[in-house]
């Protein structure tokens, strides 16, 4: 008897490949604030057919000319824009770095395009999608516009909305001493993410009031 082929990622969801995304910025105005830095992570099938987060990217980045940057932001982050140790990226190159391996992720996969994940996803892509706008770019591999937003799947399977409180629901760690820098967001978002498409998974054959019972 032939063993059963290995799950594919573009059967799952739609011919998406979903890549977690998150962006410190210097506001909350993706026209007028500054992408400051960037990380992304693609989520990868393993031999058991489970989701499991992949290898992060990211990159510093140059304010773009022009930007505005709230002061109240970089206290959040603790960005500091003066030190040469940030190895800031211009908007393109830093796209570039983003997005080359993202595009080799969706063609190892057989999937025709990424979508985005993240928390709060529309402000990441809002991000994004102005950053590429601002240079022009033509081989953004994101769906402009469908995302994954984990505040609502964390709102479902676990009752939480707020990314620390979600992570932990899901029996996860969280330091929040590392918070607020993109990697770290990326890591534990698509850590989420993976626990919730899992969950839902293994208890698919269940009943619709016990699939999410923590």
């Amino acid at each position: 008897m032939e063993s059963p082929a290995p799950p594919r990622m573009a059967d799952r969801f739609r011919g998406f490949l979903p890549v977690v995304v998150d962006v410190e910025t210097g506001g909350f105005d993706c026209n007028r604030h500054a992408l400051l830095e960037i990380a992304a992570a693609p989520i990868e099938l393993d031999a058991a057919g489970d989701f499991v987060p992949g290898e992060v990217v990211s990159a510093h980045v140059e304010p773009f000319p022009g930007a505005e940057i709230d002061p109240r932001s970089l206290e959040i982050t603790g960005i500091r824009l003066d030190t040469a140790l940030r190895g800031a990226l211009p908007e393109r190159a830093a796209l570039d770095h983003i997005f080359a391996p993202v595009r080799a992720a969706v063609r190892r996969h057989g999937c025709q395009r990424a979508i985005l994940v993240g928390h709060n996803a529309h402000f990441d892509l809002g991000f994004l999608n102005a950053a590429v706008a601002r240079v022009g770019h033509k081989r953004n591999p994101f769906h402009p516009f469908s995302t994954f937003d984990t505040v609502t799947l964390a709102g479902m399977a676990y009752g939480q909305t707020v990314l620390s409180r979600a992570v932990q629901a899901a029996g996860l760690a969280w330091d929040g001493g590392q918070a607020h820098s993109a990697v770290y967001d990326v890591e534990r978002t698509a850590e989420l993410f993976c626990a919730i498409v899992n969950r839902w998974r293994r208890c698919a054959g269940q009943d619709q009031g016990s699939r999410f019972q923590v």
